[in-house]
């Protein structure tokens, strides 16, 4: 269904050129949603989806071993959408302090998403609504280092921004004049809480996310913020008990549908298309997610298998294994400070694993030597596109 123009434009003339900004309406949009049969359809199978992804906690023995990577993965996509270049191995490398020869600020600002998640997470889960001030705590995390710490890290933008283009004058999209953040972000900040009416929790998401691109209310890293803002909406209203959703990699696959999307929101009012792509996404990447965390539990099920048929040996090995199905990437010094077993013990428990093709080393040294789980890192690296 097409509506109307779903907010107005405002005549700026504060640059060298004139130049139109967007406002956008409050949500929800007027008219009301109209759900046909095949909007129905889909919105039961993401429903379901989501259902059945957030029982995953009882299929796998120890979630946290899946969430801890499965986060990773989402910091990853969702900061290469953005233009950086690290891969899985980058980050895990950083993260036990061997920086890998790729641009620090990259690395930095994926391992800063990944903060800026749990942070966000903690909040909530202390009772902390999801709010303006949750949102600008958030970002103020997602920018403490990297490209975009000099951009005014946890406060809305006191300048114009635009999107495409060299200026405002030449832009794809030019959204709200800062005056107007504000006013923007407090209606937003409404219908999360349900002002002026209940909103069910995937529709409310969908809304929302487009809201805030619309508003782009920092000067960098509105694009992250907003897809963070989708999984912390679902977690604070109980969809999910974890936050095993992303839609970075849906959108990145599909990137210039996901723009043409939001535009044709603004400009038509197109509300039915955006929530028919929005929702096969959830229900897509929902349904992969729960078949990835299968793959995984049948892989350490195998190798597990494997490691107990090499005799006396199995005992240690068997716990670099279980270290490894956390962190997928470490060095012998790393495996025997976390586990408190000898180096000539990891040595040799490795050395087992690398008999076995569970684990490769990747250094070629002799000394200070890194090993991988090649097959479980090859997993969660699929749908990255570095490696």
């Amino acid at each position: 269904m097409e509506r109307e123009l779903q907010g107005k434009y405002i005549r700026c003339t504060v640059s060298p050129e004139p130049f139109q900004a967007f406002v956008p309406q409050p949500l929800p949009p007027v008219p009301g949603l109209q759900f046909d049969g095949s909007l129905y359809d889909i919105s039961e199978r993401a429903n379901r989806a989501i259902g059945r992804l957030d029982g995953i906690a009882t299929l796998l023995p120890d979630p946290s071993l899946f969430l801890y990577l499965y986060v990773r993965k989402e910091a990853l996509l969702s900061s290469q959408i953005e233009g950086t270049q690290s891969s899985f191995s980058d980050l895990l490398l950083y993260e036990i302090e061997e920086v890998p020869g790729v641009p620090l600020d990259d690395v930095q600002e994926v391992s800063s998403y990944v903060a800026a998640l749990n942070h966000g997470l903690a909040r909530i889960r202390e009772g902390f609504p999801l709010s303006l001030r949750l949102i600008k705590e958030i970002h103020e995390v997602l920018l403490r280092s990297g490209w975009g710490s000099n951009q005014t890290p946890g406060e809305f933008r006191r300048s114009q921004n635009w999107i495409g283009g060299t200026r405002p004058g030449n832009a794809l999209f030019v959204p709200p004049p800062s005056e107007e953040v504000m006013p923007c972000m407090g209606c937003l900040e409404k219908f999360l809480h349900d002002e002026p009416e209940r909103t069910p929790v995937l529709i409310k998401a969908a809304l929302a996310h487009v809201q805030f691109e619309t508003i782009h209310p920092f000067l960098d890293g509105n694009g992250r913020l907003g897809r963070l803002l989708i999984t912390f909406l679902l977690c604070a209203e109980g969809a999910l008990s974890e936050p095993l959703l992303y839609l970075s990699l849906y959108f990145k696959t599909h990137r210039q549908l996901y723009y043409d999307l939001l535009q044709r929101v603004r400009i038509k009012g197109d509300w039915e298309a955006w929530l028919s792509f929005f929702l096969e996404g959830v229900a897509v990447t929902a349904e992969e997610a729960w078949n990835t965390a299968r793959r995984i539990l049948k892989l350490f099920e195998k190798d597990r298998e494997q490691i107990e048929k090499i005799g006396r040996a199995a005992g240690s090995t068997l716990r670099v294994h279980q270290l490894m199905r956390k962190k997928p990437l470490l060095n012998i010094m790393r495996v025997s400070e976390e586990l408190g077993i000898s180096h000539p013990t990891v040595a040799a428990s490795l050395k087992h694993l690398e008999a076995l093709g569970i684990v490769k080393e990747i250094t070629g040294r002799q000394r200070d030597r890194t090993f991988v789980y090649t097959e479980y890192l090859g997993i969660l690296n699929e749908g990255i596109g570095t490696t």
